[in-house]
């Protein structure tokens, strides 16, 4: 049963962490319908241009119902803006000392960003077990998250940055990956030319992979 108290709960239910971003707020809504028609129920939208908050602000007045998290949260101050904004939880980039400190006392759940074994170490020991490789890819992918699991058996991962269509399956199949996220499951060429529809069927395809 789907938990919002912590990462694991809000995954309990959907191993995909799909990503909206839009030039407009009217653009972002509508791609938020079609990812909900596909019966996802988490997104995530990315603090990447100057509307994204109050596309999150919109998200959350228009669909109560889904699980926002608010990412490319890579200082406090942005921290603060997607608290304020409403989030469910949290997505970072990368970590600092300060920023992995306000993550553990935001009162939230987070999912910080890691790239190497000194990210994961210093996040588990603000209890973190729950954890970005981002980005994934170039971070070393697969074969990294298999080095890591036999480091940290505790640990589970959700692998972004470079996945797609042709490799989401081989990272869910590692047994310490409890999601993988991304924007593969919003082709640009459908936001562009409004094909919500398109949104919908590739977020399907996501899903049936997962």
């Amino acid at each position: 049963m789907q938990s919002l108290e912590t990462i694991k709960g809000i995954f309990s239910e959907q191993r995909l962490l799909p990503i909206i971003q839009a030039e407009s707020i009217a653009d972002g809504l509508e791609v938020t319908r079609a990812m909900q028609k596909s019966g996802l129920n988490v997104v995530e939208v990315v603090l990447r241009n100057q509307q994204a908050l109050n596309l999150a602000i919109e998200i959350k007045r228009n669909f109560p119902e889904l699980v926002l998290g608010i990412g490319t949260v890579y200082n406090t101050a942005r921290l603060d803006d997607a608290l304020q904004a409403g989030a469910d939880f949290i997505v970072t980039p990368a970590v600092t000392p300060t920023l992995s400190a306000a993550l553990a006392n935001c009162g939230k759940p987070c999912l910080p960003g890691v790239s190497s074994l000194s990210d994961i170490a210093c996040l588990l020991e603000l209890g973190f077990e729950q954890m970005k490789l981002f980005p994934a890819e170039i971070s070393g992918g697969v074969g990294m998250l298999k080095a890591v699991s036999s480091l940290f058996g505790d640990l589970s991962f959700c692998p972004t940055g470079g996945i797609n269509a042709d490799n989401q399956a081989a990272y869910l199949a590692q047994p310490n990956v409890f999601a993988v996220g991304g924007t593969w499951m919003v082709p640009k060429s459908a936001v562009e030319n409004k094909q919500w529809d398109a949104i919908t069927r590739a977020c399907q395809q996501a899903i049936a992979i997962s």
